[in-house]
């Protein structure tokens, strides 16, 4: 049986990197140094001690996106109409590790799921300590014609990322990394098969609030209207049939210093039982939950 993929990292959409750097700082989140992609996008990146991380992602060059999305680049494309469809902040693409995308494309092209072609870049990345090293991807994408605003792909690393990103992976609020993926759907179980295929990983069965797909570090869970309000008093985001980014939980070792760092830093929030939810703002395009790791 093939082994299931791991969640890698999460794209959130947003107007500019400013807000993202002052909204994730205030939530507690150590934010890394600004990235340019070649194609016109740019990041700051958030990684946590179990190698998953946040990508908020903005629009360096609106010229550059736009030529490079004719040219059939599945990123840009797909960047350019969630922001045209969704607007400048939000959740718009899981993304899974992977050894081998080129593979990981045929696939997806088999199953009638893949979203283009495939994309291989590479960029610098600056560590805190000013020095500069290489990273390289080759990414296979993934999407649903029913679910316009969200996709999915794998990544493999052509080469790897500095290994010395500790500084990076340490948050004043508690966070060591992401437990659970939350998307939501009037009907979860129409899109469990092509979150399963894009993770390689088993669908739980389906309960009366949705289901579940475990990747290899966590859970994806699709969920309906009332199981977005039970367990994240949000809604589903409104009467689309589609799939939709519409949280992320985050695993921290203990739950009291995350809240006495978000209660100093004025932001609001609600503790339901063992939980702390902050709901989406600007530069912070998806619902966070906050659990406490056993």
């Amino acid at each position: 049986m093939t082994a299931a993929y791991p969640i890698d990292h999460l794209v959130l959409p947003t107007c500019d990197l400013a807000s993202v750097r002052e909204r994730l700082g205030k939530l507690g989140f150590t934010v890394a140094a600004e990235a340019r992609h070649p194609f016109g996008t740019e990041n700051a990146c958030v990684f946590f001690a179990d190698k998953t991380y946040l990508e908020p992602l903005a629009v360096a060059s609106l010229s550059e996106c736009e030529d490079t999305a004719v040219d059939g680049n599945v990123f840009t494309a797909r960047d350019q109409a969630f922001r045209f469809r969704v607007g400048d902040d939000g959740f718009s693409a899981m993304v899974f590790g992977t050894e081998d995308a080129e593979a990981d494309d045929n696939r997806f092209r088999a199953m009638a799921l893949s979203a283009g072609q495939m994309l291989e870049f590479s960029r610098p990345m600056r560590m805190p300590d000013g020095s500069e090293s290489v990273a390289g991807f080759r990414l296979a994408f993934a999407a649903d014609l029913r679910a316009p605003d969200f996709f999915a792909f794998t990544c493999q690393r052509i080469n790897p990322l500095p290994s010395d990103r500790a500084v990076l992976e340490q948050h004043a609020n508690g966070v060591v990394g992401i437990s659970r993926v939350v998307l939501s759907a009037r009907d979860p179980s129409a899109f469990s098969d092509f979150v399963s295929e894009v993770a390689r990983g088993a669908a739980l069965p389906p309960h009366s609030f949705g289901t579940t797909v475990e990747a290899a570090n966590g859970r994806i869970d699709i969920l309906n209207e009332e199981g977005m309000q039970a367990f994240y008093e949000t809604g589903t985001g409104g009467a689309d049939a589609g799939l939709f980014g519409r949280a992320i939980v985050f695993a921290v070792l203990d739950l009291s210093v995350t809240e006495a760092h978000l209660a100093a830093n004025g932001v609001t929030y609600t503790r339901k039982s063992n939980t702390i939810l902050v709901k989406s703002a600007p530069g912070q395009g998806a619902l966070f939950a906050f659990e406490e790791t056993a």
